[in-house]
């Protein structure tokens, strides 16, 4: 059984790069693996829980990590971070983007060891960090999409001759286990994000696991800190940001589309928790996708 959420990423065989620009107050995408590669860039994070694989660790002020692995687990929560503004730039690209015929030219030697280690989740210092922060700042803005390409390229080139970045998962962490009681929670979570656009009660989850709805309420809030309910509404929320971002679909269809059934509720939890409407929010964050 799966235990993360298996995401879908926007690129197409036309896209070299994918690149999104956000500023968030709040982190509630959840664990999840994507079969593209990922360079993800946080900017006054300082206290936000990194969790890649069997890596869990508190992040600074800044964070650069490449994810290169497709199957690898991996995101980034709230942890102990209060701040109100974190900027985060995330740019996906395809694995084939740099063949093994590139990759074994003495050229791209350095790439091509980086993203053998990012297959574990590689993170870089703040030093490694600053040498290529004045092409991560202005990359979003950048017009001409040749630019991008190379400014993007350079980027991943600079970061390959760090000789201080830091793999992240251990390399036995596909076969480590987990308790029972972990797949349990993990049970519930998978089949959470199946079935979000669904019924989804304390009594059908519950059920899934044989505990009766108040023990399995209890023994929920213990594992992970928050109500099963709770759990369910950041899953639906989440993936509605994603079509509000991603797709045309009207609010009100992306509302009943996530599982939700009352639209003036659904506006009102998503502004409670991401901080604007779900028309403020599409309106900001649409102008800060670009496909190079």
């Amino acid at each position: 059984m799966k235990s993360s959420l298996k995401e879908i990423t926007p690129l197409t065989e036309k896209d070299c790069f994918y690149i999104v620009e956000r500023h968030k107050s709040e982190f509630l995408f959840p664990l999840h693996s994507h079969p593209d590669f990922e360079l993800n860039f946080i900017e006054n994070g300082k206290g936000v829980r990194r969790v890649v694989g069997d890596s869990v660790e508190e992040i600074g002020e800044y964070e650069l990590t490449l994810i290169a692995g497709s199957d690898l687990e991996h995101a980034w929560e709230q942890g102990n971070c209060t701040e109100s503004d974190i900027r985060e730039i995330t740019i996906q690209f395809q694995a084939d983007l740099f063949p093994e015929g590139l990759l074994n030219r003495s050229q791209f030697s350095s790439m091509k060891k980086m993203f053998s280690k990012a297959d574990h989740g590689l993170t870089f210092s703040l030093k490694s960090i600053m040498q290529v922060y004045t092409l991560l700042d202005g990359l979003s803005s950048v017009t001409d999409p040749f630019e991008q390409y190379m400014n993007c390229f350079e980027m991943l080139f600079r970061l390959s001759q760090a000789d201080d970045s830091r793999i992240l998962a251990s390399s036995s962490y596909a076969h480590s286990k987990r308790d029972s009681e972990s797949r349990r929670i993990l049970k519930v979570k998978q089949y959470v994000n199946d079935h979000y656009a669904e019924e989804l009660t304390l009594e059908i989850l519950s059920a899934l696991v044989g505990m009766a709805p108040s023990a399995f309420s209890r023994f929920f809030h213990q594992q992970t800190g928050r109500t099963v309910m709770d759990y369910v509404i950041d899953i639906r929320l989440g993936n509605a940001a994603r079509l509000l971002v991603d797709t045309t679909n009207s609010v009100q269809e992306i509302c009943y589309a996530c599982g939700f059934n009352n639209l003036s509720n659904f506006n009102r939890m998503f502004k409670a928790r991401r901080g604007y409407t779900p028309r403020e929010f599409r309106t900001i964050f649409k102008k800060k996708r670009v496909f190079v």
